[in-house]
């Protein structure tokens, strides 16, 4: 597997091999995850634990000449607790009714097993979504973690990268990949959580409220939306370097930022991007990526309890190893 050479993963590796977690990967037999599992075995980073069949696991592991000893492997159909899951599962569904029945099948699902074994603690976060959908990752996450004290929602960030000449760029953006239309207390809470996720990259965050409009130069409801949500934002987090509505321009060029907003902590110099919509924040890391040269690493899920995040089902085995990295650094 090729590796990436940047300091924010050295740096997250090294704190990891010092203090090591346990991240569950519910599609245990997949030859992707079973590839990145078997690297981060061998550089001593984690310990994966593998929902599945034991025997199936081992033998898709063999298959694929992946050395997985001294991952865990638990199987939903043999798990000692399983009974204690299924009783703590009622009662914090127990407003909708659910029976021992429902629980027990619900949780025989590798996504709510997983999860619920990041629940009880047995593991530190999770990584999935490499054969299920993002909903199929999310839902239990919200069902069972919860949102963190103060959120209402779960938001995302990509976090973009790009090296010059041995330097290295990052920018923390969001979100991309979640919620349609955000309300303004929910894009304060997404550009929270954007700031906080940066931080684990070694990111000193200065996030801009992104629009149409600089400071009041120009008007309408969205602009409304983005000077307030920037404003719930910065009332929440006075330890934050936070401002806006920003446009683009004056978040990252300090000649425009004179000119504009000269008084500004952030403009000109802003690393975090909070998008109004998700078509902003989709098309804006898009294009980020393609025409910038940035790398994506995302999307990160913010705003949980633990972090639980979510894979593309194109991903490949590189992709699991660092998202599994940056999962597991988040605990």
């Amino acid at each position: 597997m090729e590796k990436i050479n940047l300091k924010a993963f050295d740096q997250m590796i090294e704190k990891l091999q010092n203090d090591s977690k346990k991240i569950v990967f519910t599609e245990g037999t997949d030859a992707r995850i079973l590839e990145a599992a078997a690297e981060l075995l061998k550089d001593k980073i984690l310990t994966p634990v593998l929902v599945g069949n034991v025997d199936e696991v081992k033998a898709a592991a063999a298959e694929g000449g992946f050395v997985i000893d001294g991952a865990e492997i638990i199987d939903p159909a043999n798990y000692d607790k399983f009974d204690e899951m299924v009783a703590l599962l009622c009662e914090m569904r127990k407003k909708k009714g659910m029976t021992p029945e429902e629980a027990a099948k619900t949780l025989s699902a590798g996504n709510y097993f997983g999860t619920m074994l990041v629940k009880m603690g047995v593991a530190d976060s999770l990584l999935g979504g490499a054969t299920y959908s993002t909903a199929d990752t999310v839902r239990p996450a919200l069902q069972l973690i919860k949102t963190k004290p103060g959120y209402s929602i779960v938001g995302s960030a990509f976090i973009m990268v790009r090296t010059s000449n041995g330097t290295e760029e990052l920018l923390g953006m969001g979100d991309c990949a979640i919620n349609l239309k955000p309300d303004a207390d929910q894009l304060a809470e997404i550009g929270i959580g954007v700031a906080d996720c940066a931080k684990t990259f070694g990111i000193d965050p200065k996030v801009a409220f992104l629009s149409y409009s600089t400071m009041g130069s120009g008007k309408g409801e969205d602009v409304d939306k983005v000077r307030e949500a920037c404003n719930k934002a910065k009332a929440l987090r006075p330890d934050l370097a936070i401002d806006g509505e920003l446009q683009f321009d004056a978040a990252v060029s300090p000649v425009v930022a004179k000119t504009k907003c000269k008084d500004s902590a952030v403009a000109g110099q802003a690393n975090c991007f909070v998008f109004p919509d998700i078509n902003a924040g989709n098309i804006g890391y898009k294009i980020a990526q393609r025409l910038g040269g940035f790398d994506a690493f995302g999307p990160i899920l913010v705003g949980l309890n633990a972090p639980i995040n979510d894979l593309s089902r194109g991903c490949n085995a590189q992709e699991v190893y660092y998202m599994a990295i940056i999962t597991a650094a988040m605990a």
